[in-house]
């Protein structure tokens, strides 16, 4: 059975079963109706928008649906008097608007970073409103047509293979081999992390399966080059069965230990990719991984199965290209401008080598002709 380290469905059937009928607290009946109403049909995957995936919704993605639902129609009644879907175009791009200059801020005075998440939850809402009324006979206008969704790359912490191994140098053991064996993988974390049992690591520890039915995307087996002595080590240290966790995370603890432990170690200036080295977590060492790897495969395709990718363009999301280095050589511009003058130089020195083969030819039948003769006049002379 798949782990969820931050328990998704459990969380979402608490909630349901703790409202029992009831409409949501602090939400007026009519959005309280509309968002039961499309959190259903997510679950069960009807009504879906055309071109979305087909399907009932994860626990994952109804927990999301349904907080940021909630957030939206409490603030469109607090600023405009009117439920989610009574609002008008210019009303909805005012809102996202000043989301993003920070008019409208979060409970902590601070700037929202990624409004385009709060805007594309809007518009499938929108958009599964239009489709249940046009079942009915009737259309409805699309006001989110307008909406800007395109996407602000949050910022993360970028490590060296010099700076991972002093944080590893300074760290407590566990957490040493936990953040080699990140660095390596370049793993999900935690999603596929706490998943992985010591029967998943094989070859003396030099390869790691990842299965198929804990991966986000698809299973893959890759090989460890980094970590497989000290992941060996700490097996046998702790005495772990097969069917033992690998590592069985705490999300949040560990978060917050990276982070003091960079703070300490790295200090609390901003790395290059933007985020404060104090703000390290998990998932940063998945960004730190694949600007490890990037130079070093000879192939997209190879770098994309490790981590577990079908796009391309997720690598540059990843990595940004940074710790990519420009490798041309003299050589390779020297092969690049003399290449159509060798490739002359070949072909006449191939055909140089075919008329001596031919003229090699003509001398030996020659050779053999006087030799012939020679041996004719020593017959005659002889009798």
């Amino acid at each position: 059975m798949k782990i969820d380290p931050y328990q998704h469905k459990e969380r979402y059937l608490a909630w349901k079963q703790s409202l029992n009928g009831r409409q949501i607290p602090r939400l007026s009946k009519e959005n309280s109706d509309i968002i039961l109403s499309y959190l259903e049909d997510m679950e069960n995957g009807l009504n879906v928008a055309s071109g979305s995936k087909k399907g009932s919704r994860s626990f994952i993605r109804l927990n999301t649906l349904k907080t940021r639902l909630i957030f939206l129609s409490n603030k469109f009644q607090e600023r405009y008097g009117v439920s989610i879907l009574e609002l008008s175009e210019r009303q909805l791009h005012s809102f996202f608007t000043e989301m993003k200059n920070g008019t409208i801020t979060r409970q902590d005075g601070k700037t929202y970073q990624s409004v385009v998440d709060y805007v594309k939850i809007f518009k499938s809402l929108w958009h599964w409103h239009q489709k249940t009324n046009r079942k009915e006979g009737i259309a409805i206008r699309d006001i989110t047509t307008d909406l800007d969704t395109s996407h602000e790359k949050p910022d993360w912490v970028y490590l060296t293979e010099e700076q991972v191994k002093k944080l590893c140098d300074s760290a407590k053991y566990e957490y040493k081999v936990l953040m080699w064996f990140l660095f390596d993988t370049g793993i999900r974390a935690p999603t596929e992390l706490v998943n992985i049992k010591v029967s998943d690591i094989y070859n003396n520890y030099k390869e790691l399966n990842i299965r198929d039915e804990i991966s986000k995307t698809f299973g893959r087996k890759i090989k460890l080059m980094i970590c497989p002595k000290i992941l060996k080590e700490y097996v046998e240290l702790k005495q772990l069965r097969p069917e033992d966790a690998l590592f069985p995370v705490n999300p949040k603890s560990i978060n917050n230990y990276l982070k003091r432990l960079a703070k300490r170690t790295l200090g609390d200036t901003k790395s290059p990719a933007g985020q404060k080295y104090s703000d390290l977590t998990m998932y940063d060492f998945r960004h730190c991984s694949c600007c490890y790897w990037l130079p070093r495969y000879k192939s997209e395709s190879a770098l994309k199965f490790r981590f577990g990718w079908k796009k391309s363009d997720k690598i540059h999301y990843y990595s940004e290209m940074l710790g990519m280095r420009d490798t041309i050589s003299e050589e390779d511009l020297l092969m690049d401008l003399t290449k159509t003058e060798i490739e002359k130089r070949l072909v006449k020195s191939e055909n140089e080598k075919e008329m001596l083969q031919e003229r090699l030819q003509i001398l030996e039948v020659q050779m053999q002709k006087i030799l012939q003769m020679v041996n004719n006049s020593c017959f005659v002379v002889r009798n």
